[in-house]
């Protein structure tokens, strides 16, 4: 595949075959993400790759844990709603993916179970959690997108589907409790990823992307 042909070919898949992946292969992929660029070359990131049955047991107590109502307690605290042409772009994402699966606006108990499965990965047969260590803050935050972007390519580029989640990131005292980790690194998202199931109908959804003009200016 080219670099082009894999940017055209990577988009969020919210539905996986079962089958895990080969070892040697998500070793490869994440061996390329380390090449990601970062400042100072620090690279600012820790990642936890959770596969098979300890993922459905985690995604489990995530779920248990939102069905109680009780909040979420992300690491980074989601503090902001979207306004303006950002939320116009929300909208449009969500309108394409609960189109693509049949739920309507006022379908809230199917719209409750869709997002349900986020915190299951999807039921992804992999997922990739990934923590920016203590003390860094927003600027190596920035370092660790490019890591996930340049882990994300180099699994589409190998055919491999993935998707990032912020809702990956909404109970960290969970994942770290299941993982026996520290306190310290920040939850920053997760990142499902396996083979796509052709047939789940989320797979169907498809966004559209803003205008050069929009987001680029060119001075000189």
């Amino acid at each position: 595949m080219t670099f082009d042909s894999v940017l055209t070919a990577r988009r969020s898949v919210r539905g996986y075959l079962p089958q895990p992946l080969d070892p040697a292969l998500i070793r490869t992929v994440f061996e390329l993400a380390s090449l990601a660029p970062s400042n100072c070359n620090v690279q600012p990131w820790e990642t936890h790759v959770v596969s098979g049955d300890s993922l459905r047991a985690l995604g489990a107590a995530m779920m248990d844990r939102a069905r109680t109502g009780r909040p979420a307690a992300p690491d980074i605290p989601m503090s902001g709603g979207y306004t303006d042409v950002w939320r116009a772009r929300q909208i449009g994402s969500a309108k394409a993916l609960y189109g693509a699966m049949g739920i309507a606006r006022d379908d809230h108990e199917g719209r409750t179970t869709a997002f349900l499965r986020n915190l299951d990965a999807f039921g992804a047969p992999h997922a990739a959690f990934v923590y920016l260590p203590a003390p860094f803050d927003l600027r190596e935050a920035a370092d660790l997108g490019g890591y996930a972007q340049t882990l994300m390519l180099a699994m589409a580029s190998r055919g491999i589907a993935s998707c990032a989640q912020g809702a990956l990131s909404l109970y960290p005292e969970l994942v770290r409790e299941h993982l026996g980790l520290q306190e310290g690194p920040k939850l920053i998202m997760g990142i499902a990823f396996g083979l796509e199931d052709p047939d789940h109908p989320a797979n169907a959804a498809r966004t559209d992307r803003a205008a050069l003009e929009d987001l680029v200016s060119f001075h000189g």
